[in-house]
């Protein structure tokens, strides 16, 4: 990976995550029903001057469902990351204006995870944290390994709050 110039100095990226897969299961399904109905539709449409111009219509329509059932949920997906580093939790989203959102660790007091049964079956989870200020509790949905996700954070905030410590105890001297 190369240097990411909105990192702070000594700041390293732990790991970068999407949401989870499943998020696109939806989509994926309702683009075949579009697909299904445009088949169907094109058998249906009988041969007449008019038929042309009726196939053509229901292409566009198709189109334009497809870009909005499939494209739009494919790219929210693609540009939404979690972003774990040595020193804050960064969240990014947006497909034409991005939004930006970072949690220093040291404000961050509890971090849990939970996962119902088709999450535990498929690798995913919600990450629950909470940090001190005027935001309070963060809801991460569709996290892939959300387990994992947690020991890390939870690792990370500690490291944090030991290295603070260290310079808190540096910086008043013996």
């Amino acid at each position: 990976m190369g240097s990411d110039r909105s990192l702070a100095t000594g700041e390293e990226v732990v790991a970068i995550l999407h949401p989870h897969w499943k998020t696109l299961v939806r989509p994926i399904l309702l683009t075949f029903v579009v697909v299904a109905v445009l088949l169907i539709g094109e058998v249906l449409i009988p041969a007449s001057r008019a038929a042309d111009g009726e196939r053509l219509a229901l292409a566009v329509v198709a189109i334009v469902l497809l870009m909005w059932c499939l494209t739009i949920p494919l790219l929210r997906w693609r540009t939404t990351a979690y972003e774990l580093t040595t020193r804050r939790l960064r969240l990014r989203d947006g497909i034409i204006a991005r939004n930006g959102r970072d949690i220093p660790l040291s404000r961050i007091t509890d971090v849990s995870f939970r996962k119902g049964p088709l999450d535990r079956l498929l690798g995913s989870g919600t990450l629950v944290v909470e940090s001190a200020g005027e935001h309070g509790q963060l809801r991460l949905t569709e996290i892939p390994n959300a387990e994992r996700v947690q020991a890390t954070l939870f690792q990370l905030v500690e490291d944090e709050r030991a290295r603070a410590d260290r310079d808190d105890s540096h910086a008043t001297g013996p």
